[in-house]
């Protein structure tokens, strides 16, 4: 009888430690999950940095140069086509397409030495040149928190455990086609 009860007290334990350990993976993924979409919105609020930044950039370098008006466009395009679209991936690829334009407009300002030197360029192009650190560096803290909880959800036996509650793979941050080439402006 003794034996009886030695048996069904150590599967109990058994049961209770496995519950535990369930609980407890699925709680970190819960927790690994809020602090990917904390980042992201960190890598959010440095976007809106830099969105608040640029039309003051943009307005200064066009008054004091009024070509290239077609930069302007692509940049306020970008700009509004970013307060539309809902997903990371739609976001990162508009942030994509609105650093290539701003890439053409910081060609332009170097290109230009009396748009150079003007102090409110400088000192916008200086806010700009922090901003797009921080983006980077927000950026590289969400790939981060992606990579843990991707590799934590493709282990053994966390893949089981991971499927069962519906947790899947997270999309890294990744610069669009092209991103890697310095922008070109032709006059």
């Amino acid at each position: 009888m003794k034996s009886l009860f030695l048996i069904l007290g150590l599967l109990g334990l058994i049961v209770v430690l496995g519950v535990v350990a369930v609980v407890g993976f699925y709680n970190g993924l819960v927790t690994k999950t809020q602090n990917i979409d904390n980042q992201w919105a960190q890598v959010e609020t440095q976007y809106q940095r830099r969105l608040d930044l640029i039309p003051n950039l943009v307005e200064t370098v066009r008054g004091l140069f009024g070509q290239e008006q077609a930069v302007f466009g692509e940049i306020d395009e970008a700009r509004t086509r970013y307060a539309g679209v809902k997903t990371v991936d739609e976001k990162a690829e508009v942030a994509s397409t609105l650093e290539g334009a701003l890439g053409r407009l910081l060609v332009i300002v170097e290109n230009y030495p009396e748009i150079k030197s003007d102090a409110a360029v400088v000192g916008l192009m200086d806010e700009l040149a922090g901003t797009e650190n921080r983006v980077a560096v927000e950026r590289r803290r969400f790939n981060d928190l992606v990579k843990d909880y991707n590799t934590t959800i493709k282990r053994f036996p966390g893949n089981l455990m991971a499927s069962m509650f519906g947790f899947s793979e997270r999309a890294y941050f990744e610069s669009a086609a092209g991103a890697e080439e310095a922008p070109t402006v032709e006059f």
